[in-house]
């Protein structure tokens, strides 16, 4: 379609590739075009729509404010906008679960964030090594893309990508090999080779990475091998914090404590660029005005996100969406077999994948669901995996509705290329 995208926009868009609509409006679980049609969303702008499109109660929080002229943009100033956010969040988040951190507010992005704590972890231990792992995405920036995994992102680069190891994930190589008893051997053996790095990143659940699950035991392992040796663990919950993964953090199913944390995405509850660092109090060492950004006080950003706290006042959100989970899980379970699909189905609360050992599937299903107006999206090194990540508060009739569209056109694109190999 010859428009004036194609004709002014940059050929680095992506998205519009797989999802050529022109949109218009949205709310709740749902897209609109130009033209009057609707679309379900089961990509909730990569996990920015955590409360679906347009909530009421953010929206009108929203409004109220810009009406009355609150201060939109202070760099690091007070406001009452962050001030008000920093007490709801130790009241909401923080207090209840028991976690003591500053609040560090960088750049409005998630790579502004992840920056952010690895110069900090940097700055603290002295050392300039980073820990990352196989499959690890954690932002385009020249520090993030160093700890990313996907080779065609850090290629992108243009310059050479440094101080940073990358380790197996969580079942890498397989349920057997023992990647994290290879990676404490290395770091308690002078002859080794291996300084001891600064921190250790990642993400607990791997979202571009192919919906990756790091598993309980194996996180708590690392927690303890990072404080043994006095490295910094820093949690990248970018995308799957904000209750993705059914909690409020990724890591708290595994009863662990990072001395980082970084959030973004979904944090502003409506798709308004914030992004947050939480800091352990001891390391944070920063010197004023070390580390800043011109938009680190975006004034809308943070009301936004204080409304959004209301949905984790208490557990109904939690427990809504381990109920959807169940649903999702039983429900793609039962597909892939009855369709007889060499696939795999993983997943935690709402962020779920189906990895295809045919790696064109995905790809087929997801430009099928796009016809069928659902719009659902791929992961994977190679796009093998098709990725679930409909908003939080989606109903479970939405919900169903979408699960019904993949199977409809899951088993058109299985029995398409069954045709085309015979």
């Amino acid at each position: 379609m010859n428009n004036i995208f194609e004709q002014h926009e940059s050929e680095v868009r992506g998205y519009c590739r797989n999802f050529p609509a022109m949109f218009s409006s949205a709310k709740g679980a749902w897209m609109t075009d130009d033209k009057g049609e609707r679309y379900l969303d089961f990509f909730a702008g990569a996990g920015v729509m955590n409360y679906g499109h347009n909530p009421d109660k953010l929206k009108d929080a929203l409004i109220d404010y810009i009406s009355r002229d609150g201060i939109t943009h202070t760099l690091d100033m007070y406001s009452e906008a962050k001030r008000d956010f920093i007490d709801r969040f130790q009241q909401v988040i923080l207090q209840p679960r028991g976690l003591t951190y500053k609040l560090q507010f960088p750049g409005p992005t998630g790579t502004n964030a992840v920056e952010a704590a690895l110069k900090l972890a940097r700055k603290v231990t002295g050392r300039d090594r980073v820990v990352n792992f196989t499959n690890a995405f954690h932002g385009m920036t020249l520090g993030a893309l160093a700890v990313t995994g996907n080779g065609f992102k850090r290629a992108g680069a243009g310059v050479s990508l440094h101080n940073t190891t990358s380790l197996p994930f969580c079942g890498f190589m397989g349920e057997d090999p023992d990647t994290l008893g290879f990676f404490e051997a290395m770091l308690n053996d002078e002859g080794s080779g291996m300084e001891t790095p600064a921190a250790v990143i990642l993400e607990t659940v791997q979202a571009e990475g192919g919906v990756n699950i790091a598993a309980a035991d194996w996180l708590q392992r690392l927690r303890q091998i990072t404080e043994d040796h006095g490295i910094v663990l820093i949690v990248d919950d970018i995308q799957v914090g904000c209750g993705r993964t059914g909690k409020f953090f990724s890591f708290e199913e595994a009863g662990i404590v990072p001395d980082m944390v970084t959030l973004s995405k979904s944090l502003s509850g409506y798709g308004i660029p914030m992004a947050l660092v939480l800091i352990k109090p001891e390391l944070d060492q920063w010197a004023p005005g070390e580390h800043n950004g011109t938009f680190r006080g975006h004034n809308p950003g943070f009301v936004t996100a204080t409304k959004a706290l209301d949905y984790w006042e208490n557990d109904w959100l939690e427990k809504a969406v381990a109920h959807k989970s169940k649903i999702v899980d039983e429900r793609l379970n039962a597909m892939v077999k009855r369709l007889g699909a060499d696939a795999e189905v993983r997943g935690r609360g709402l962020i779920y994948g189906i990895a295809f050992e045919d790696t064109s599937i995905a790809a087929l299903v997801s430009q099928a669901c796009f016809k069928d107006h659902l719009i659902i999206e791929t992961a994977g090194i190679d796009d093998q995996v098709l990725k679930l990540l409909p908003s939080l508060t989606i109903s479970d009739d939405d919900l169903i509705t979408g699960l019904d569209t993949i199977e409809r056109n899951l088993a058109a694109v299985l029995k398409s290329t069954e045709r085309k190999s015979a």
